[in-house]
């Protein structure tokens, strides 16, 4: 293991800037708003990402002790912050796509009493690759030898959004002797034969009515799983591209109107979703952040969870019903409906979601009460 530092070089700011000078935006589509992210909402943030201060962020973000560690074969960069008291548990804070670690961090500095490590999954900004097919088990894998291994937790509470849902739920359910317990904002949906087996009326209408927004808001999701180099030579060459491909996904996943885009700046400021575009651009990521899509591994069955769990459901998936979440985890010690936050909820809500997991961590007896 290996202290890191951000250190982003010159050129590369200036070439970013240079070609942010020379975008071509397109107008929207006649009568179509919701074919993308908007014109004029894209123009301020290729402005705004132009005349954006890089070495204050990054200086900033640099306040984070950040370490690279070699974990099975792959280097995976992340941040530890540990907490004052040696006694006090252990917090594994996971992104997914199109998050990075920088995302987490406001949640992750709200929680003083706890040890706190937030990784960058392989392929996502400062980590490297995996020389391999990544699948959701081989995630759930490396973090768990991050934590295990290479930083000597014998315990910790996990937390998983978008593809570490499935992640945090494959480490509970795979090492129940490590894990004290898992939150989850993104309950356990299961395989498509475990959804069509379901007899809940409740149930049913829940997955039925996901079903079918999956295909007109899918698209991203089947290009990237099928024609992912393709779509990230574009990307990856433009900066506009990539912050338009990045913000639309901040946009209509979290908790705002996509009719009134600039909204989501409510929830994860217009710094921080610059900052999630430079990570992506300087490190040249987008394509390796695509592999949990075209590599698989997301209809594997995965074991109920029997350690102690809490779920709070995300506002975008309110109707998601009580009955799974109590069939899949097997010890449900809580389970509400948030009545803020979408699906970047630690991101968008950081303060409500450190008091949810200090409540649960005091229901486990792990923090005083």
């Amino acid at each position: 293991m290996r202290s890191f530092q951000i250190a982003i070089p010159d050129d590369v700011i200036d070439d970013l800037r240079a070609r942010l000078a020379r975008t071509r935006l397109l107008p929207d589509s006649p009568r179509r708003p919701e074919a993308g992210l908007s014109a004029e909402y894209l123009r301020a943030l290729v402005d705004s990402w132009a005349d954006f201060d890089w070495r204050a962020r990054e200086r900033s973000l640099n306040e984070n002790p950040q370490y690279l560690a070699d974990v099975d074969g792959t280097d995976i960069h992340f941040v530890h912050l540990p907490s004052d008291r040696p006694e006090a548990p252990v917090l594994l804070v996971m992104h997914g796509w199109p998050h990075t670690f920088a995302l987490q961090l406001e949640f992750a500095r709200l929680l003083p009493d706890f040890h706190v490590v937030v990784p960058s999954l392989p392929g996502f900004g400062f980590s490297a690759p995996f020389d391999g097919t990544l699948t959701e088990r081989v995630m759930a894998e490396l973090m768990h030898t991050l934590m295990t291994d290479v930083l000597g937790y014998q315990h910790y509470l996990t937390y998983g959004e978008d593809v570490t849902a499935n992640v945090s739920d494959l480490i509970a359910a795979s090492h129940p002797e490590a894990v004290q317990g898992i939150l989850a904002t993104h309950a356990h949906f299961g395989t498509s034969e475990e959804r069509d087996a379901l007899e809940e009326p409740e149930a049913r209408a829940f997955f039925d009515a996901l079903a079918a927004r999956g295909g007109p808001h899918g698209a991203y999701g089947h290009i990237q799983a099928t024609r992912p180099d393709t779509l990230a030579v574009g990307l990856n060459d433009s900066p506009a591209g990539l912050l338009a491909w990045l913000t639309e996904k901040l946009v209509e996943w979290s908790d705002t109107p996509t009719a009134q885009p600039e909204l989501v700046e409510r929830r994860i400021s217009r710094d921080r979703i610059l900052t999630e575009a430079t990570i992506y651009w300087a490190t040249q990521s987008i394509a390796t952040s695509f592999r949990p899509y075209f590599d698989g591994g997301g209809d594997e069955r995965i074991p109920p969870v029997e350690v102690p769990a809490a779920v709070a459901i995300q506002t975008h998936e309110h109707d998601y019903p009580e009955s799974v979440a109590r069939a899949y985890y097997r010890d449900l010690r809580s389970f509400d409906r948030m009545p803020e936050g979408g699906h970047f909820a630690v991101a968008e809500v950081p303060q409500a979601m450190a008091e949810r997991m200090r409540a649960f961590a005091r229901g486990l007896g792990l923090l005083a009460v």
